[in-house]
């Protein structure tokens, strides 16, 4: 028996979002929903940023590559979530948890990335708007989205390499619904203070600094906003910051709690939640809050539609 105990981890086996049997289906088509309706929203702005030429501009150019990323992540983790909910017994194979774990960290970090460039874009178009063509131009916003994508791809490696260099023996049962790094963390067999502390760095790096240039974006422009001569502008601009700053309350705050706090031991069912928002939640409400609204994406819906 103590030796089966060592026997290095071949396949992992999820607690999963609830253990109630009651419960499954209609979890099942809950999540179902949201992941068809992020995948047709996603897909949706991907097209139509790439086939008309009117949405060829730097904002559209970040919303595509957002939401191609939006795809990823919740592709990487919903279709498995939605199989474990109608069978027993949910398990996934160890490289399929490192691929996630992969994919997962790649995407993510990108995205926050991209959320930055993104509100970056909308600073220098509300409070440098002379300026605006000669900053933003082709050029620059494909250094910055290489640039997220590059970072994406650092943090991924730093992390997957601490995760994955762990011994994970005996215990492989994760109370989770996914190969979340905090989560897996739980069950290495050796002490996981070093990857805790390089998950926290890039934690510092990938999360705080954007969410940072984020906020001191947003305030700018919020200031500016203030002084604006038009209630209608101003009122539009509120609208916009007020909805864009909800997603980014949602996913940042989802992720900082997820990736900056102590790792306990215990993984509990406020934690799993949290993993909702950023993993499931987020993607689908992205294009709806960044573009969907938008009356530039309204007729070129309709221009697509009408051919």
């Amino acid at each position: 028996m103590g030796e089966k105990n060592q026997t290095s981890v071949v396949e992992f086996v999820f607690v999963g979002l609830s253990q109630d049997p009651q419960t499954q289906v209609p979890l099942f088509f809950l999540f179902l929903a949201i992941y068809l309706l992020t995948v047709l929203r996603n897909l949706l702005m991907v097209v139509l940023i790439h086939t008309d030429s009117r949405l060829h501009t730097p904002m559209y150019f970040f919303l595509r590559y957002l939401s191609f990323a939006d795809l990823c992540f919740s592709t990487t983790t919903v279709p498995q979530v939605l199989v474990h909910f109608l069978v027993k017994r949910k398990t996934i194979s160890f490289v399929g948890c490192s691929t996630q774990i992969v994919v997962l960290l790649l995407v993510g970090s990108t995205e926050c990335a991209l959320l930055a460039v993104m509100s970056y874009d909308r600073y220098v178009a509300v409070c440098k708007p002379l300026h605006y063509s000669t900053i933003i131009i082709h050029g620059v916003c494909v250094q910055l989205a290489v640039g997220s994508w590059a970072s994406g791809a650092f943090a991924s490696v730093v992390d997957t390499t601490f995760i994955l260099r762990l011994p994970y023996q005996g215990n492989n049962v994760i109370n989770h619904f996914f190969c979340e790094p905090p989560a897996l963390l739980k069950l290495a067999s050796a002490d996981t203070y070093r990857t805790e502390m390089a998950i926290f760095a890039m934690g510092v790096v990938i999360l705080l600094a954007p969410v940072s240039l984020i906020l001191i974006s947003y305030w700018n422009i919020i200031s500016t906003v203030i002084r604006m001569q038009s209630g209608e502008g101003r009122l539009k601009v509120f609208s916009t910051c007020g909805s864009h700053l909800i997603v980014i309350i949602l996913f940042y705050g989802s992720g900082i709690f997820a990736y900056m706090r102590p790792n306990s031991k215990i993984m509990n069912e406020r934690d799993k939640l949290i993993s909702v928002f950023y993993s499931a939640v987020t993607p689908m409400l992205n294009p709806i809050i960044y573009s969907l609204r938008n009356k530039d994406v309204k007729a070129a819906l309709r221009r697509i539609t009408a051919k």
